[in-house]
């Protein structure tokens, strides 16, 4: 499966918006699948049905 990075645009409440870094696509992401340390401006991996936060 390929990887995906995406940027970390805005954190609101329950949910997460990010976006594709290549594409520039949005998708909105319930918090529980994500890291607990992302914070607005980083960068997540997606690869092997996982989110790794880069920082």
């Amino acid at each position: 499966m390929e990887s995906r990075r995406y940027l970390v645009v805005l954190i609101n409440g329950d949910y997460v918006q990010l976006t594709d870094i290549e594409t520039g696509e949005p998708i909105t992401i319930a918090m529980a699948l994500l890291p607990e340390e992302i914070e607005e401006g980083g960068i997540v991996l997606y690869e092997n049905f996982c989110y790794v936060y880069l920082g």
